[in-house]
C-alpha cells in the first residue's frame, strides 16, 4: 500500500510536469504531433486508475459514483439522441471517467508535506515562466517563442489589445498561463502567512514574478483570481496577532515590490495594454455603466453570466451530446474550433448532457464546493491557513472550472486535488 501511494505521488508529479510542458511540446518540439499530444496525460490517468483500483485507493465516494454513472448515460444519450459521433462521445467521456476520478485519488494520497513542497516548486517555476511570457509579450507573433500549434503561422498568442497579444507561456493557450499564475498567487500569499516555511529570497522573487505576470498576461481572469485570494489572505491575516501593524507593513512592502517591479522591468507598456483591455472588456460586459457598478457587473459577467446563456432550446432535454462542447468535439463536428454548445462551463455541461443529466453533474459540483468550503472554514477556525487559501481558488475551479480545454482540465485536476488533500 505504501509503495502504491508513492507511485501515485510520482505519477501526480508526472501529470503536473506534462501539464506544464504540454503546450511547448505541441508548439515547439513535436508540432507534427500537436493533435495527438492533446491526450498525452490520458495514459498517465489510466495507469493511476489501475494502480488505485488494484490497491483499493479509489475512495468510496458518492460524488465519484454519481458522476461515473451519469457519464455513461450521457455517452449513450450522445449516440442515440445527440450528435451521434462515436469519437466525439468517447473524447467527452474520457474527461469524466479518466480525469475526474483523479481528484479523489490524488486528494487521498497526497499529504501536507506534498502540498507545501508543491507550493515551493511552483514558486520556483514562476520565475522563468514570467520571463518567458514577457519575451512573448514583446515579440511578434512570427517569433519562435510565439509559434502556434502544429505548423500554424498565426502564432500562439491570443488577441489582447492593440498590437499586443496575450502570451501562452509554455501552454497552448492563455488559459494555461492564467491558471498557472492563479496557483502561484495562492501559494505566494499562503507563504506570506507562513514565512518560516519558505526561503525568503524565493518568496520575494516569486512575489515580483506574480506582480509582473498580471499586466503581462493581459488576463482579467488572473487579476480577479488573485484579488479573491488576496481577500482570503486578509481574512487569514486578521486573526493573527498584531494584525493592523502587520497589515500596514505588508501593504508598504507590496508597494515597494510593485515599484521595484515596474522600474526594473519597464512595465509601463504591459500596464497600459492591460488597462486598455480591462476597460474595453468592462464596458462591454457592464452595458456602458461606470464606476463600482461597472466593475461589479464585469465580475458577474466574467464568472457567472457565461454559465447560463447560449443553450439551444431544442437541445434542452437530451443536449447536443457529450464531447460536443470540447475543442476537439467542435473541430470534428463543425470543422473548426468554436463554442458549439456554450463558452461557460456550466452551460457547456447542461448543453452537452441535457437538462436532467447535466443538472445532476452541476449539482454534484455545487455540493462538492459547498462541503469542501465549509470544512476549509472549520479547519481555519482551528488555526489551519492552508485549506482556507486553497479554498480561495478551489471553490471557483470545483464549481465552474473548465473541462473542455486540455490545459483547463489539467489545472482543474491539480487544484481540486490539492484542496481535497489539504482537508485531511
Amino acid at each position: 500500500m505504501f509503495n502504491s501511494k508513492n507511485r501515485i505521488k510520482r505519477l501526480f508529479w508526472l501529470y503536473f510536469i506534462i501539464l506544464i510542458i504540454e503546450g511547448g511540446l505541441r508548439r515547439w518540439i513535436f508540432p507534427e504531433f500537436a493533435t495527438n499530444l492533446l491526450i498525452i496525460r490520458d495514459p498517465i490517468a489510466i495507469i493511476i486508475l489501475i494502480i488505485a483500483f488494484k490497491n483499493n485507493l479509489i475512495p468510496k465516494n458518492s460524488f465519484l459514483g454519481i458522476v461515473i454513472v451519469i457519464s455513461i448515460l450521457c455517452f449513450f444519450s450522445a449516440l442515440f439522441f445527440g450528435h451521434g459521433n462515436l469519437i466525439v462521445a468517447l473524447f467527452g467521456l474520457r474527461i469524466l471517467i479518466l480525469h475526474f476520478p483523479l481528484i479523489f485519488i490524488f486528494g487521498g494520497v497526497l499529504d501536507r508535506e506534498d502540498i507545501i513542497y508543491f507550493g515551493k516548486v511552483i514558486l520556483i517555476i514562476s520565475i522563468p515562466m514570467v520571463i518567458l511570457i514577457t519575451v512573448q509579450f514583446y515579440s511578434p507573433q512570427s517569433a519562435f517563442v510565439n509559434k502556434g500549434l502544429g505548423f500554424s503561422t498565426e502564432g500562439g498568442g491570443f488577441q489582447g489589445t492593440g498590437e499586443y497579444f496575450r502570451p501562452p507561456g509554455t501552454f497552448s493557450f492563455i488559459t494555461g498561463v492564467s491558471s498557472f499564475f492563479t496557483i502561484v498567487g495562492c501559494f505566494v500569499l499562503y507563504f506570506w502567512l507562513e514565512t518560516k516555511k519558505i526561503n525568503f529570497i524565493l518568496l520575494i522573487a516569486s512575489s515580483i514574478a506574480l506582480i509582473v505576470s498580471i499586466p503581462t498576461s493581459i488576463s482579467r481572469s488572473l487579476f480577479f483570481s488573485i484579488l479573491i485570494s488576496f481577500i482570503f489572505f486578509i481574512i487569514a491575516k486578521s486573526v493573527q496577532k498584531n494584525f493592523l501593524r502587520n497589515l500596514i507593513q505588508f501593504t508598504f512592502f507590496c508597494i515597494i515590490l510593485f515599484l521595484v517591479s515596474t522600474k526594473t522591468n519597464s512595465l509601463d507598456t504591459q500596464i497600459d495594454a492591460f488597462s486598455k483591455r480591462f476597460n474595453s472588456a468592462n464596458e462591454t460586459e457592464s452595458n456602458g455603466k461606470v464606476g463600482i457598478i461597472a466593475i461589479q457587473e464585469a465580475i458577474i459577467g466574467r464568472f457567472l453570466y457565461s454559465t447560463v446563456n447560449d443553450i439551444d432550446e431544442s437541445k434542452i432535454i437530451f443536449g447536443y451530446g457529450i464531447g460536443a462542447g470540447t475543442n476537439v468535439g467542435s473541430k470534428l463536428l463543425t470543422g473548426k474550433i468554436s463554442f458549439v454548445v456554450a463558452e461557460g462551463e456550466i452551460a457547456r455541461i447542461m448543453g452537452e448532457c441535457g437538462l436532467i443529466l447535466g443538472l445532476i453533474i452541476v449539482l454534484v459540483r455545487i455540493i462538492m464546493t459547498y462541503n469542501y468550503s465549509l470544512y476549509s472554514i472549520h479547519l481555519f477556525r482551528l488555526g489551519d491557513n492552508l485549506p482556507l487559501m486553497l479554498l480561495s481558488i478551489g471553490f471557483i475551479y470545483t464549481f465552474m472550472g473548465g473541462w473542455a480545454q486540455p490545459s483547463a482540465l489539467g489545472f482543474y485536476v491539480v487544484i481540486v486535488s490539492l484542496w481535497i488533500a489539504s482537508l485531511k
